[in-house]
């Protein structure tokens, strides 16, 4: 299964940084860095459509190999800024699926969008690192967290400005998660990908999303591709979606954005119909 495998590399890569990461260096590196950029405010106050956008910077993925062989992480991000993307999701895992550090630093200096370290965080140093990196927000997947983990993780993120995408793809996950103590800044993420077999379903947001109270923001994740999913999503009351294979299969990237997402806001619109 590929989670286990990941998380394996993850439990290496991570005792490699602990042999040179200092945590009380990276705080005393942070406190003189900008304020973080608000992602999870973006995606509900502020996001440009009736539903909100995190858009993926993505190379690769374990399940279907290379997606985009012409791969500019620096011009996509500025392509889906431009088409009105909210925020940015950028992959920095390097075995599984290309992605890298470096993308994120790169990126964080080309955009001024909100930028989601999209890794497998298992160790809380990843967390001063993705601050580090120039982001705004980190990912923390259920399925390889403890409940206990997810709320020391959200703290530490919180205590460096970084808002925290919790991501669930089970009823069992839902339930741990919402017994928590939800920071300001958390985000639940519903996977409709089937982490066991890779298959996905867009019924797992509709399933999942009901058990969600109101005023925690519901992101909708993977195998989204068609106006008609989006139809489909709108009447789940998620806040909005995080695309990634699906615009890195095409050609011409703002168009997929603007004929996925429909037409950008107009500055007021969104209040002169109520």
């Amino acid at each position: 299964m590929y989670l286990d495998r990941i998380v394996e590399t993850k439990r290496e890569e991570t005792a490699k940084l602990a042999e040179h990461f200092s945590i009380d260096k990276a705080i005393e590196t942070i406190s003189s860095m900008p304020a973080t950029k608000g992602f999870a405010q973006r995606l509900t106050a502020g996001k440009k459509r009736d539903m909100g956008l995190i858009a993926e910077v993505k190379k690769a993925s374990p399940s279907k190999g290379l997606i985009r062989p012409d791969f500019n992480p620096v011009e996509i991000a500025l392509t889906y800024e431009e088409a009105g993307a909210d925020c940015l999701s950028v992959l920095t895992d390097a075995p599984y699926f290309q992605g890298s550090g470096e993308y994120l630093k790169a990126v964080r200096k080309a955009v001024n969008l909100p930028l989601l370290r999209k890794d497998f965080v298992i160790d809380e140093r990843q967390i001063y690192e993705a601050r580090l990196l120039g982001a705004d927000a980190v990912l923390l997947i259920a399925a390889i967290l403890t409940p206990e983990q997810i709320s020391s993780f959200m703290k530490t993120a919180a205590s460096i400005g970084l808002d925290s995408l919790i991501e669930v793809h089970s009823v069992e996950e839902m339930k741990q998660v919402l017994d928590l103590e939800l920071y300001d800044g958390a985000l639940i993420g519903i996977n409709n990908r089937n982490l066991h077999t890779f298959e996905t379903s867009l019924a797992a947001t509709e399933v999942l999303s009901k058990l969600v109270p109101a005023g925690v923001p519901v992101i909708s994740e993977s195998g989204i591709s068609s106006t008609l999913d989006m139809e489909f999503l709108r009447k789940t009351g998620a806040s909005g979606v995080l695309v990634g294979e699906y615009f890195m299969r095409q050609k011409d990237i703002a168009a997929a954005v603007h004929n996925l997402m429909g037409p950008l806001q107009k500055e007021g619109s969104v209040h002169l119909h109520g």
